[in-house]
């Protein structure tokens, strides 16, 4: 997915759940902070959102605009209606948040996750292709390790065993 794309699903979502303000979580959201981001970032065609202020409403965007709907079927890409707890994210994650918004959104803001909160959520998942995003995150440059080990201190978990198993996670991606 390039950034036009997800431009174009920020607008769709943004009709189908009538709101201006959606918050993309998942790995699409690096096109916020670097819209010309690495191909081996961009694989994906699903851009997981959820509307900013009600959250519930998200299967609005699953609906209109999900996988296997017209919209996927005609554009090739789609929206994954999610919710706040999708991801898990540090404390101050709003507060980073950066936003899309220009003439190809129409007026609507998608809030994308701030590169480094961006890699917590993906170490925390810990599936293989989202380690394999870190260490490219890592590689290219566009996130800082420490940043990130920083930002894991700082993220409400279960279980200490998950925060250690990130950092190991971490340590291994980006040595």
């Amino acid at each position: 997915m390039n950034r036009s794309q997800l431009e174009h699903i920020i607008r769709a979502a943004a009709a189908n759940a009538d709101t201006d303000d959606l918050v993309v979580v998942g790995s699409q959201a690096i096109l916020g902070s670097f819209p010309e981001a690495p191909g081996e970032l961009l694989e994906s065609m699903e851009a997981d959102v959820f509307p900013r202020d009600k959250p519930h409403e998200s299967i609005l965007i699953d609906g209109g605009i999900g996988e296997l709907s017209p919209f996927h079927q005609t554009f090739g890409y789609y929206a994954h209606g999610v919710d706040e707890t999708t991801a898990t994210l540090p404390a101050g994650w709003r507060e980073r948040l950066v936003p899309i918004r220009n003439e190809n959104t129409r007026g609507a803001t998608g809030w994308c996750l701030e590169v480094h909160d961006l890699a917590v959520s993906k170490l925390i998942a810990g599936r293989e292709k989202d380690l394999a995003f870190v260490a490219a995150l890592v590689r290219h440059g566009l996130a800082r390790a420490a940043t990130v080990q920083e930002r894991l201190a700082e993220t409400p978990l279960a279980s200490p065993d998950l925060r250690a198993l990130a950092i190991t996670h971490l340590a291994r991606v980006s040595g």
